[in-house]
């Protein structure tokens, strides 16, 4: 009990020192936290991908669409349960920075092969029947207050015009990491009103989603679907889900990295902080140790006095960190468009990594200051000024 007293005790002889190590520490966690919830919500996607589905798209790239009359034939192949298709509509909504993603898509297969998208069995069939209605994912009905007969209105770019949807159904996520913020309307809709307006962007798809029975056959069932389609004008690339999300975020692969050593580089700031911190206090004390040697302290009480000062300190300055890391997080997510992160939140391996990061410079900034009280002689103590 004494030595806890003594430990608390120096953590309070200089305030000001002290309050700005927790603080720097502080902040450091925080940063820690916010860089790594980025980090975690960019994956999300790849995370959220099932083993049972395939995504056949362009061999030459994603944003190339491929013909409707491909779907019979891949529906050919054995293995192949259900069969889907989507196409990236674009559009803009109120204005450029109100970002979602807006897809035609079928649906009649939608929910068979993307089970995760939760609707009423009532909502689903108006869904089905009206041409003009689309549905919502939960997140962005709560961002903009979209109520079940609202109107949407998007003003098209890849798909020029005015468009006008009658939101029919609100769509719950089955996961924590199922995406929220999704738009889906007719495909058929938009290839009707394209036939009619000659635009030459009819007839075509973005990409068939192909859920298979057996997960072991997804490379067997990808080359026989690349197979069918080789030397046409259109030859595809099928790949799984996981790969198809990974290729996807590619091109935004290098800012992720960064962002990912960044917030470890954060970690080697918070051992400098406080390892500073506890060298210039091992220097003032150098006297006191001598008088502790003196008086029998021996080498166990120094290391518990000096080992419990950092990891006070580092244990303070990390719990206020992730104490104001949740609310932080929260603010971010209110205000940053649900379409870019779908999923923000803090997930419980980066409250593990700050909280245990902290603790090991507690341990590693004590080391240095423990071997210098330990092997200073009583008489260079005593002779000590500073």
């Amino acid at each position: 009990m004494r030595i806890l007293k003594l430990i608390f005790k120096n953590a309070q002889r200089h305030k000001l020192r002290t309050f700005l190590t927790v603080l720097g520490i502080s902040i450091a966690v925080i940063a820690f936290g916010l860089l790594r919830t980025v980090v975690t919500a960019w994956n999300v996607g790849v995370d959220a991908s099932a083993a049972d589905r395939l995504i056949v798209r362009q061999a030459v790239s994603f944003i190339f669409p491929l013909p409707y009359a491909y779907r019979e034939k891949i529906l050919q192949i054995q293995g192949i349960e259900k069969l889907s298709y989507m196409n990236w509509f674009g559009g803009i909504y109120k204005d450029k920075n109100q970002f979602f993603a807006r897809m035609a898509v079928d649906p009649e297969t939608l929910f068979d092969v993307y089970p995760e998208f939760v609707l009423s069995e009532q909502e689903k069939e108006t869904f089905q029947k009206e041409r003009n209605s689309c549905i919502v994912g939960r997140d962005i009905a709560r961002q903009y207050n979209f109520k079940i007969g609202d109107v949407i209105t998007l003003e098209g770019d890849i798909y020029p015009g005015r468009w006008d949807f009658v939101v029919k159904g609100i769509y719950q996520p089955k996961y924590k990491t199922t995406d929220a913020t999704q738009m889906f309307f007719h495909w058929q809709y938009v290839d009707e009103r394209m036939r009619t307006e000659s635009s030459g962007r009819d007839g075509d798809v973005g990409w068939y989603i192909v859920k298979i029975k057996d997960p072991n056959q997804a490379g067997r069932i990808s080359n026989q679907i690349d197979a069918l389609f080789k030397n046409s004008r259109a030859e595809t690339k099928t790949e799984t889900e996981r790969a198809f999300a990974q290729g996807f975020m590619s091109a935004t692969s290098s800012i992720i990295t960064a962002m990912n050593v960044m917030s470890f580089v954060i970690i080697g700031i918070i051992l400098l902080v406080l390892g500073n911190t506890m060298i210039m206090a091992a220097r003032e004390r150098t006297r006191e140790y001598a008088v502790f040697k003196t008086l029998g302290f021996n080498a166990k009480h120094l290391t518990g006095l000096i080992f419990g000062e950092s990891l006070f300190i580092s244990a303070l300055g990390a719990g206020v960190g992730l104490l104001l890391t949740f609310p932080i997080v929260s603010f971010f997510e209110q205000n940053i468009p649900k379409g870019f992160f779908p999923v923000f939140q803090i997930e419980p391996i980066t409250i593990i990594l700050a909280a245990s990061s902290a603790l090991l410079i507690g341990v590693l900034a004590s080391i240095f200051p423990i071997q210098r009280a330990l092997t200073t002689k009583i008489v260079d103590g005593f002779r000590h000024v500073g």
